[in-house]
């Protein structure tokens, strides 16, 4: 109460010292938290982010899809001399002029299994060659069926299968980490120019206080009651509160100017905080929370994304460097003809298949070294990985541990502050009346401004840490459920 009251005056004191048109926004720790995630800069980076990855997965779902595409060349017109034989087995040059026009219907799957690619065509050519007269002519494909298959090579879709859904979960679930990032930008932010705030009533206050005292003590020197060294202390710190107030109010500058950016608040408003008033008091099972980070937190599930990784790279390195073979296979039928109609009569079937095989027969041992390098790899990310696990483990119980303190501090921290600020009145009115000395109150006066700070610093690290938990488990352990958010509006 004592927090609030100061927050008041000092923006009762700022108001009349504000130009009239200024406004005044009055926000709360959960606008600001609404604010970062909804509207911040940073808020539309951290979707954007998540958008590009979503777009990959989607890109990556769609290769498997069968692609249909149309290639066409109208015209291709050619006018040149070229060298032809002879009857008599001689060759001569002759101008040649013609003009040639095709159109291909092409339909085509990938088979990530196997990592072949099967697809059907279909298409027509017609070639009109000027001499004396123009000699036109049509070859048609009505349709020609064909695949292609790699037998020992390398397969990536039998690894992208793996990995590629391990990725957009990655990214969903940092998005989700993203968002509780902001909270904790955003309560630090938040708490600085609380802070800052604060102190600058406090220091308005020791003004007004420190002025009081001096007036009264010079009534007293001038009769005798007190030495000069007392006069001259209360002076000093008269000063030294003059000076605090300074320094305060460009704080409040700072840190306003720094809120505001982060939220992406443009106007010429000045906002105005309030102290969070809820804080929860429970305590997190430290089980359930590292279990729960284990499911959900994007880091952990990267561990089995770079397994898979090594795993494929060591795939590689063993199939691209021996014996590899690659199968053709096509049949279809055409026809041609002079006359359009004619073209598609009576069509030929025509087979190819052909096996391209890949024989490595020296290579000074690059084939061995790539492997040996590959699989050196997969050894010092399992040893990584294992290491990161205990880790992450650690980073969680440490967490829970500060956090299951946190609401004990922080009420020790407020009663600390409400009986700092008993003590400096009854010390400043035992001053008063003569019975303490000047060191005494300054003692007093320090320890509640000591007070109220350390209340604050409590409260802000309450909710750092509660964000913070929330970041790592990415549960909500008020309302015992997984965080999540509708990504479906996202896109």
């Amino acid at each position: 109460m004592k927090i609030f009251f100061l927050i008041i005056s000092f923006s009762f004191i700022l108001g009349i010292s504000a130009n009239a048109q200024e406004t005044i926004k009055i926000l709360t720790y959960e606008d600001v938290i609404n604010i970062a995630k909804n509207q911040s800069p940073d808020g539309l980076v951290a979707k954007n982010k998540y958008l590009g990855s979503y777009w990959k997965y989607r890109s990556y779902k769609a290769s498997y899809m069968p692609m249909l595409s149309l290639d066409a060349t109208l015209p291709n017109i050619n006018r040149s001399i070229s060298k032809i034989p002879l009857a008599d087995g001689s060759q001569t040059f002759i101008e040649q002029r013609s003009t040639d026009y095709t159109m291909k219907l092409s339909l085509s799957k990938t088979i990530g299994l196997t990592g072949g690619q099967l697809f059907i065509n279909s298409g027509i050519e017609r070639l009109d060659v000027y001499r004396d007269s123009t000699i036109t002519s049509f070859l048609s494909n009505p349709i020609t069926i064909g695949f292609r298959q790699p037998l020992f090579n390398y397969n990536p879709y039998r690894w992208e299968r793996k990995i590629e859904p391990i990725l957009y979960d990655e990214a969903r679930q940092q998005y989700l980490e993203d968002q509780e990032e902001l909270s904790i930008k955003a309560t630090n932010l938040y708490f600085d120019l609380l802070d800052a705030q604060i102190r600058a009533n406090i220091a308005k206050i020791n003004q007004a206080n420190n002025d009081t005292l001096y007036k009264i003590a010079q009534g007293r020197y001038n009769l005798g009651k007190i030495a000069e060294n007392e006069l001259l202390q209360l002076e000093l710190s008269l000063l030294n509160s003059n000076l605090q107030v300074e320094q305060t109010r460009n704080d409040v500058e700072v840190t306003h100017f720094k809120l505001k950016s982060f939220l992406g608040m443009r106007g010429d408003e000045k906002v105005e905080l309030q102290i969070p008033k809820k804080v929860f008091d429970f305590k997190i099972d430290a089980s359930k929370a590292i279990a729960e980070a284990r499911s959900n937190n994007s880091e952990s599930i990267s561990y089995q994304r770079k397994l898979l990784e090594a795993k494929s790279a060591v795939n590689k390195a063993k199939l691209e460097n021996r014996f590899n073979a690659n199968i053709y296979a096509l049949y279809g039928l055409t026809q041609s003809a002079i006359q359009f109609a004619e073209v598609y009569k009576n069509p030929l079937d025509q087979q190819q298949l052909s096996l391209g095989i890949q024989i490595p027969i020296l290579d000074w041992g690059l084939a061995r070294a790539k492997i040996k390098m590959a699989k050196s790899n997969e050894e010092l990310i399992n040893t990584q990985v294992s290491q990161q696990k205990i880790d992450f483990d650690q980073q969680i119980l440490i967490k829970v541990m500060q956090f299951n303190m946190q609401y004990s501090q922080l009420k020790i921290a407020a009663k600390a502050d409400t009986i700092g600020e008993k003590r400096f009145n009854v010390t400043k009115a035992r001053y008063m009346i003569g019975k303490v000395d000047i060191t005494e109150l300054n003692i007093a006066m320090t320890e509640k401004d000591r007070a109220t700070q350390d209340y604050i610093a409590a409260l802000r690290s309450f909710w750092n840490t509660y964000y913070e938990i929330r970041r790592l488990t990415l549960y909500d352990f008020v309302a015992n459920k997984l965080l999540n958010v509708d990504f479906d509006s996202l896109h």
